[in-house]
């Protein structure tokens, strides 16, 4: 009995840490980004695993005593079996309820995901057989199923460094096999990939470039498509640079060693690991710093980034919003997107795009300094602007009878702001859908509770997604005077789904700011 108890528990521990597993993905890996979503949800994820953990264990201790009483000698496994079988229950249910919400993103299994989920199933059945062997109720290692990914992620970091070494030996190899490539690296708090993709499409009508897909912007991930899709004919690679941890930019240029730094914002993200805003320059501060004494600087323009200005001492530019060696001014705005005059110097053109907003006005701004600087015409550059498509969700405008903005992806103060100030040009009834901001730290409260403040000023209505995340908002909204009865708060986003049939008609715009179903994709 001790064997197959061992078993199904092993099974059973293996089905629920899937959950957890997948947490420890969408946290990067990162086991203490993991460790601060534990602390965050201990209450509400944890007490499941907890209450069966122990419940089984009382009830191995006790049902075979109770049994005995009846049976003597079949009372032991009969106990047994009831433990087991209502443990099997219980675990089948919490598994299944961990999912009972559609996940937007889904776990994927990558070769490291499988690497990691063999070392976690191999760990849980060699502590429950120990635990069986030692006569102890392997039910007990039901109730650190959350702490496994914590583990596993410790005893496979010697062999990821090793897998991640020998990738990163491969992509510089591969770097430097392509003679005369030039190189950009690409940083900021917000706008890395929206500046990336404009400067791919700008650049590409004079050199062949490839710029890292999506928001691939971590070693292991540039190393891949260096390897598997960087082609021999490239002329210039753009690659995204992320960071949660200083030093982290640092390894990414040892990586690329790029030619051309571009740092376009620097703002409140990612308090939670940076601490303050200065250690967040700092971070990104990083990329100039590894740049070739020839290389060139970029910089975008105002608050905190005007510092990092200063304190190049290098061949530099700034770019931005009137201000800047190059500069866009006259801005035209509306559901047509945006039209602007481009200056570099004495010299100007007029350009239009499908963008929406100042920011990304300001990112294209910056992207026009890098081409210009490799040597582009300002009509070349105007011709490169007009073919630039949004990014998908980043404040890409779906056209309907309902239109939807959506700005889906990783909403920060600066950009949050500007997606309400694009809503606010639209006519007809104005909707926000949001769970709020993350990742700033202790001031996360107080950047929710402005962020209500702003929508109260701009929105007609507004769907909360979260009771508990979005109380600051609700307090700023409240406060700012916003009619109660226009205040919704729901549990998901089906559910916001559902209240958005009936409060809007056509004509009307819905801004999702920071998620976005998938149905709206």
């Amino acid at each position: 009995m001790n064997l197959v108890e061992a078993l199904v528990v092993t099974l059973a521990c293996a089905a629920v840490s899937r959950f957890y597993l997948h947490m420890l993905q969408l946290e990067s890996y990162q086991l203490d980004g993991y460790l601060r979503w534990m602390n965050n949800n201990r209450e509400r994820l944890f007490g499941a695993t907890l209450a069966v953990g122990l419940t089984a264990t009382v009830a191995s201790l006790l049902l075979p005593l109770f049994f005995m009483m009846f049976a003597r000698h079949t009372g032991q496994m009969i106990g047994d079996i009831v433990t087991l079988v209502g443990f099997a229950a219980a675990a089948l249910y919490t598994f299944q309820s961990q999912y009972a919400v559609a996940q937007k993103k889904p776990l994927v299994f990558t070769p490291r995901m499988i690497r990691l989920a063999a070392c976690q199933c191999a760990l849980i059945l060699l502590l429950a057989g120990l635990l069986s062997w030692l006569s102890i109720p392997p039910y007990l290692l039901f109730i650190a199923v959350p702490y496994m990914p914590l583990a596993s992620g410790f005893l496979m970091q010697p062999v990821e460094q090793r897998i991640h070494a020998k990738f990163a030996a491969q992509a510089k190899a591969r770097l430097a096999q392509i003679e005369g490539l030039i190189k950009i690296g690409i940083t900021g708090s917000f706008g890395k990939t929206s500046t990336k993709f404009a400067l791919a499409t700008i650049l590409s009508e004079k050199y062949r470039t490839y710029a890292s897909p999506g928001s691939t912007n971590t070693p292991m991930g540039l190393s891949r498509v260096i390897n598997e899709q960087l082609e021999d004919d490239c002329e210039v690679f753009i690659a995204e640079m992320g960071s949660r941890h200083v030093g982290d930019i640092r390894e990414l240029c040892q990586l690329v060693e790029p030619q051309y730094g571009v740092i376009t914002s620097i703002g409140a993200a990612h308090l939670e690991t940076f601490g303050n805003i200065a250690t967040v320059a700092n971070a990104k501060f990083e990329l100039i710093e590894s740049l070739p004494k020839d290389g060139c600087a970029f910089f975008g323009t105002g608050g905190e980034i005007d510092k990092l200005y200063a304190r190049c001492h290098m061949r530099k530019v700034s770019a931005g919003i009137e201000t800047g060696n190059v500069r866009a001014y006259d801005i035209e705005s509306g559901p047509f997107g945006s039209r602007f005059t481009l200056a570099r110097g004495e010299e100007h053109v007029r350009c239009e795009t499908q963008l929406l907003g100042r920011h990304n006005i300001a990112n294209i701004t910056l992207a026009s300094a890098v081409a210009s600087e490799l040597g582009m015409k300002l009509s070349e550059i105007a011709r490169g602007i007009r073919k630039i498509q949004p990014v998908e969700h980043r404040l890409q405008l779906i056209r309907g009878p309902v239109s939807v903005i959506d700005d889906a992806f990783n909403s920060n103060p600066e950009g949050a702001k500007e997606a309400l100030n694009v809503l606010s040009g639209f006519l007809g009834q104005r909707v926000i859908v949001t769970p709020g901001m993350v990742e700033m730290g202790e001031e996360e409260d107080r950047y929710n509770y402005i962020f209500g403040t702003q929508i109260a000023a701009v929105c007609d209505a507004a769907i909360l997604v979260g009771e508990k995340h979005t109380k600051p908002i609700a307090k700023g909204l409240v406060q700012s005077g916003f009619d109660r009865n226009k205040l919704f708060v729901v549990a998901s986003l089906e559910e916001a789904q559902e209240k958005l049939k009936s409060l809007v008609k056509s004509g009307d715009v819905v801004l999702f700011e920071n998620d976005l179903p998938d149905n709206y994709s």
